[in-house]
């Protein structure tokens, strides 16, 4: 791919018009290296190094480029000198028995959907399902805040929330009015449903799809928990 192209994967518009995004710095440059080695797809990823990196071990079509031409294509203020452009992720197979789905509504906070990332690929056995008008998975924020979980969840994108319905028997949400989250039965559902960070979700979806509420009980100093560590907690409930 030419640099020029490679600039303009910082954009969502761009991103789906080469379907391709960026994965830049050792760390996620390693993580999409092991990666690879599962998912055949991600082995036609490239590699931009500046000269520090143009020892680099990979099997990657790699490209040794200056670091002004670095600093131009890197969505980072201090690149560290390797940049990786990754084709999109396959769709994600069907889940399977024991797999739970956790389903966000209209997410926007780049760094909040990261961390939700890391924390599926840390318990393991989730699946993560975006809503339409969530942001970009492939948002050069999001991918870094994920610290490689991208490659380690499975993902669907833009899934109606009135789909729900048709595909999960039992379904969980978030609410003040609810069970206790350290209820026997939070272990139950087949899906658990988290809102928008500023409006949720709108009750009239939560009735028609008949979700059952659960607490996260507080001190109440504050209004509500941070998106990211609301599904952190509820997830590592499902787990222990």
């Amino acid at each position: 791919m030419k640099l020029d192209d490679v600039k303009k994967l910082q954009q969502k518009k761009y991103r789906e018009e080469f379907g391709h995004f960026l994965v830049e710095g050792e760390h996620l440059v390693l993580e999409l290296q092991k990666a690879a080695i599962k998912i055949p797809s991600l082995k036609n990823s490239e590699l931009f190094v500046t000269e520090q990196y143009q020892a680099w071990q990979s099997d990657f079509k790699t490209h040794v480029i200056t670091e002004k031409q670095m600093a131009q294509i890197s969505d980072t203020k201090t690149p560290q000198g390797i940049l990786a452009v990754v084709p999109f992720l396959p769709s994600s197979s069907s889940p399977t028995k024991t797999e739970r789905a956790i389903y966000l509504y209209e997410v926007q906070d780049p760094g909040n959907l990261g961390t939700i990332l890391r924390t599926l690929a840390w318990f393991g056995n989730f699946r993560l399902l975006l809503s339409p008008n969530s942001v970009d998975p492939y948002n050069p924020k999001v991918v870094r805040s994920s610290m490689g979980a991208i490659f380690h969840v499975a993902m669907e994108l833009d899934v109606p929330l009135d789909a729900l319905k048709n595909r999960f028997k039992k379904i969980a949400c978030l609410d003040m009015q609810g069970k206790p989250l350290s209820d026997a039965s939070l272990k139950d559902f087949d899906c658990y449903l988290f809102g928008n960070e500023a409006r949720g979700v709108p009750h009239e979806y939560l009735s028609d799809l008949h979700a059952q509420a659960f607490t996260i009980h507080g001190c109440g100093a504050i209004e509500s928990l941070n998106l990211a560590s609301a599904v952190n907690i509820c997830v590592y409930e499902l787990t222990r």
